[in-house]
């Protein structure tokens, strides 16, 4: 199944080094120009949210929103999280075909 490839994916791109997670990271990867793809989960509360949306926006970085909780995106990643980033253009790309 798709979803279970991008939840595997993002291990993968987490265990390379190439994966920042939570808001405060993620919108100032986001401001700092090194965020290529944000991740957001399902169930990511409106005003966590708020500010990183406003970041990518600005910063012209795609920001999708994926079909899974926090609970399964922080069990794939070892770590609790609902927002998530990739500095890798590769890794944002192949996201990007995952999430399609």
């Amino acid at each position: 199944m798709n979803n279970d490839r991008l939840l595997n994916f993002l291990g993968i791109c987490k265990r390379a080094g190439m994966l920042l997670s939570g808001a405060e990271t993620v919108t100032k990867a986001v401001n700092e120009g090194k965020a290529k793809l944000v991740l957001y989960a399902a169930d990511v509360s409106e005003n966590s949210l708020k500010g990183v949306l406003r970041a990518a926006d600005a910063n012209h970085v795609t920001a999708k929103r994926i079909p899974h909780g926090k609970e399964e995106l922080s069990f794939a990643l070892g770590k609790h999280c609902g927002i998530v980033c990739t500095t890798d253009p590769g890794f944002a790309k192949k996201m990007i075909d995952l999430t399609n």
